[in-house]
């Protein structure tokens, strides 16, 4: 017990864990969920995010109701099904409006079919649980999707709460208010259970790197603003070269500790704890019981003799050579966060600027860091992002333009009223993004993506508007001919989408259940793109010998049939951030 982290010592009901994108969240989730349980506690572990693997890190299939986790006594884990607490919302909505006529069922119904009746849905199924919704347990321990999409559930209770305390028109896209304001009470109580620090602690997890503290930083401000300001910080994955001879040992160490020497002052006020570097991949209940033991390794795993070979893989530069070769088109990089992808993005656009080729380069991901990873300009490429702030302010003014055109100043009122409502700024996101995918269609456009489970929910918005634009052609008896969004996401000859991933289990599977999502929806990914891999660096500390080891394991198994194009980007010494770094890796 005394390797425990200090918020394990004497824990609250409630721990929160979040972060960005892969620094290893659900890793430290589980662990202090089986270091809770076999210290005595009932314990209920439960995932937020949309793009879930905790069934895989423990080893157990779950569900969206608590199942013990075999080999764990004391341990039950569920992951909350967006999709299933969605389809229970709608029949929650549609059961009070019994007895109404069969057309306000059907105008209610289509008002339920988009991706924030998802969102408010999972929203609903956590606040129930933060709300007294876990009893039997001692601790119920929250492993949330990347910072972004967890930032913007959190903030949907206050957003819906001013919305329905000034809307009159009893209607909105999550349908009657009546539905809403019966689960009002439990979002405030939801949200008063994540501001007390007696009952909750929320765990800002990050890594020793300049990206990741930056975002812990903004991370911890927006939780604040939200009044949740009871936080801790864990710091995961420090490295400490166990030799001085490894030049890329001493390098990975070196950054790290540069990395913690410059945290912000807003971080170093928190509570925080540091867990090492370990060289073996965090699957499964042997690995998770030794992560916070130092010194301790699973039985049977050791570094291996000699040093460890890349495997034979194109580079990203015969990529962008392939990319180019088509002239024109749409080039989204998508991943679960903390893969690269940003990176990918940047060095992608660039590589096709110096063969000749104009670029748009812009995002989706709410907690963008293209300039920052750019840091500078260069001509022929052209840098945004879908802010949704700005597309909502632009969307509502068109929508005020073109249908309050004809309204008397009564109507106005009541339709700028309407568009008040939080679900305007996804369908202001989605038009934003149907933009960019159109605008393909004469240049390179390249897209950096939010982590997955977010953009998978953007997917889903793309693939509601392509249903219902189908139907309203049926319904003119097939006259004229449309192109929707996702017909041109489907047409390999204008969209190429890049899967990101790292050369470790947990990130790999996360990609393949990617791109069987993506598959389901008739989209076949163009290549794969293994980002930060460390063999043949010549490493000679265990830990990274391990890791390289590993790291084989893991292109054998793209090879084996999960990748038809497969690329490779060695792991740097020094951060590609700068123009100039960036264009090395595609040159």
């Amino acid at each position: 017990m005394a390797d425990l982290p200090s918020f394990l010592t004497a824990p609250p009901r409630h721990l929160f864990f979040t972060g960005k994108g892969g620094v290893g969240k659900t890793s430290i989730a589980c662990a202090s969920a089986i270091a809770l349980a076999e210290g005595g506690r009932r314990v209920l572990l439960v995932s937020t995010d949309p793009a879930s693997n905790l069934d895989e890190m423990l080893g157990a299939p779950l569900t969206d109701t608590p199942r013990e986790v075999p080999g764990v006594a004391g341990l039950s884990a569920l992951n909350i099904d967006p999709e299933a607490a969605a389809e229970a919302y709608r029949g929650r909505v549609l059961a009070q409006m019994e007895g109404a006529a069969e057309a306000a069922r059907a105008t209610v119904r289509e008002q339920l079919s988009g991706a924030c009746t998802t969102e408010v849905a999972a929203f609903d199924e956590f606040a129930a649980l933060l709300a007294g919704g876990a009893p039997g347990f001692d601790h119920v321990l929250f492993d949330t999707a990347p910072t972004g999409h967890t930032l913007r559930l959190l903030s949907l209770p206050a957003a819906w709460t001013g919305f329905l305390a000034t809307n009159e028109a009893g209607t909105s896209c999550l349908g009657p208010h009546s539905g809403l304001k019966t689960q009002e009470e439990r979002f405030r109580a939801a949200m008063d259970a994540l501001g007390d620090a007696a009952t909750t602690a929320i765990v800002l997890v990050t890594r020793p790197d300049p990206a990741a503290l930056a975002e812990a930083t903004r991370s911890a401000g927006e939780l604040a603003a939200l009044g949740l300001a009871n936080q801790r910080l864990v710091i995961n994955g420090v490295f400490h070269a166990s030799r001085t001879d490894d030049p890329v040992a001493a390098a990975i160490e070196g950054s790290g500790r540069a990395a913690l020497a410059g945290m912000p002052e807003a971080l170093r006020r928190l509570p925080r704890d540091k867990v090492p570097l370990r060289g073996f991949d965090m699957v499964g209940l042997a690995a998770l019981r030794v992560l916070f033991r130092r010194g301790a390794e699973p039985s049977g795993l050791s570094a291996p003799p000699g040093t460890v070979a890349m495997p034979a893989v194109p580079s990203l530069d015969a990529l962008v050579d392939g990319l180019a070769a088509r002239g024109h088109g749409l080039v989204m990089v998508m991943g679960k966060g903390g893969v690269g992808k940003t990176t990918i993005a940047a060095a992608v656009a660039l590589g096709l600027v110096t063969r000749g080729h104009a670029v748009h380069l812009s995002t989706t991901d709410p907690a963008a860091h293209l300039a920052m990873t750019l840091g500078g300009e260069m001509p022929g490429l052209r840098v945004d992002r879908i802010d949704p702030k700005a597309e909502t302010e632009r969307y509502v003014a068109k929508i005020m333009e073109t249908r309050g055109r004809s309204l008397d100043e009564a109507g106005r009122a009541l339709l700028r009223e309407d568009l008040r409502s939080p679900c305007t700024e996804e369908v202001a996101v989605f038009h934003a993004f149907s933009r960019i995918v159109a605008e393909a269609r004469q240049r390179f456009v390249v897209l950096d993506t939010a982590p997955t489970g977010h953009t998978l929910l953007l997917m889903d918005a793309t693939g509601a508007y392509h249903r219902q634009m189908t139907r309203s052609l049926d319904q003119a008896n097939g006259q004229g001919r449309i192109v929707t969004p996702l017909m041109r996401l489907q047409d390999p000859a204008h969209t190429q989408i890049l899967i990101v991933t790292l050369p470790e289990t947990t990130p790999v599977s996360e990609a393949a259940a990617l791109q069987e999502d993506l598959r389901r929806a008739g989209i076949e990914p163009y290549a794969w793109i293994v980002n930060r891999a460390l063999s043949g660096s010549g490493a000679s500390d265990p830990v990274l010998r391990q890791r390289m080891a590993a790291e084989a394991h893991q292109i054998d198994r793209l090879r084996a049939g999960l990748a038809r194009r497969l690329f490779q980007l060695p792991w740097q010494a020094d951060a590609p951030v700068g123009l100039a770094a960036l264009r090395t890796l595609a040159a």
